[in-house]
């Protein structure tokens, strides 16, 4: 079995690539209160090689995207993922998120299945959903 060798666990961690970094770290900070561990710069100074937040207790990783790594092609949009976040309040997330800039795609509502359950898109266009279990 491979050793950890950063401050993060061996596991499975949402690696987001988004068009301005310092942007996306800022938004993330405000919409889900992410904590920033730490941050690199690509040799420019400008772009974010690698960063680490911590949202809601777990990693999320986060890199600019470096076209002349990809044969000049633009960033892909996001597609086919979503980042659930599973919290004590979906009606506080979910605000302090669209308050943040994140477009509502789906109210937060109570479901059927017994969540309180919503989604939204970031200005980065990653969807995210906020839920957690109906208090009876």
């Amino acid at each position: 079995m491979a050793e950890a060798t950063s401050a993060i666990p061996i596991g499975v961690y949402p690696y987001l690539t988004v068009q301005g970094g310092k942007a996306a770290v800022d938004f993330y900070t405000r919409a889900f209160g992410a904590n920033e561990e730490f941050r690199t710069y690509g040799e420019d100074g400008e772009r974010i090689m690698h960063a680490r937040l911590r949202i809601n207790g777990m990693a999320v990783l986060l890199s600019d995207h470096f076209a002349e790594f990809h044969g000049g092609a633009p960033a892909p949009a996001p597609a086919g993922i979503m980042l659930h976040l599973e919290v004590d309040d979906a009606d506080r997330w979910f605000k302090r998120a669209a308050d943040a800039g994140a477009t509502v795609t789906m109210p937060l509502q109570d479901m059927f299945w017994g969540d309180r359950y919503g989604q939204l898109k970031d200005p980065f266009g990653h969807t995210w959903s906020i839920g957690m279990p109906i208090k009876k």
